[in-house]
This record gives C-alpha cells, sequence and structure tokens, in this order.
C-alpha cells in the first residue's frame, strides 16, 4: 500500500507542476497586444467595417480603445473573434 500511495502522490505533483499546455490561441495574448496585431495588419478603417464601434472609427488610438473594450464585454468578444479568423488565414 505504500508504493501505491507513493505512486499518486508522485502523479498529483507531476500534474500540478507540469500542466497540459492550453490549446486556447488568445492564451497569453493581452488586448493590447491583439488590437496592435490588428491595426498592423487591417487599419483603424477595416477594423471599424468589422466591429461597428466609435472608438475604431472616430479619432481612434490603442489607449481609448483598450480603455472601452475593457470595460464592454460584447465588443471585446468582437474583436477577438475578428483576430482569431486574422491568424486563421
Amino acid at each position: 500500500m505504500g508504493a501505491t500511495f507513493l505512486f499518486l502522490i508522485l502523479c498529483f505533483l507531476f500534474l500540478i507542476f507540469n500542466p497540459m499546455p492550453s490549446t486556447d490561441p488568445l492564451h497569453g495574448k493581452t488586448l493590447q497586444a491583439i488590437l496592435e496585431y490588428l491595426v498592423k495588419e487591417m487599419g483603424w478603417e477595416e477594423m471599424g467595417n468589422h466591429v461597428r464601434i466609435n472608438c475604431f472609427t472616430d479619432n481612434p488610438s490603442i489607449n481609448s480603445s483598450l480603455k472601452f473594450l475593457r470595460k464592454t464585454a460584447w465588443a471585446r468578444k468582437k474583436v477577438e473573434e475578428l483576430y482569431l479568423r486574422m491568424i486563421e488565414n
């Protein structure tokens, strides 16, 4: 019984300290990094065509967009979906 218990403890510790890598493409990506990528690849005008929010169309900036997107879950979700479509291509 002692060896089995020790084996289970070692397996448990292995799982804790060696988690499986995330398959989520958004894992580790900051909202700022996502916005910077989209601006570089598409530009503000095209982003505003895909996600209709004023911070993309009216005097756009990274800071104003970050402020809005951090408060507005539905808009952040649309931006994340746009990013995922862009990196798939």
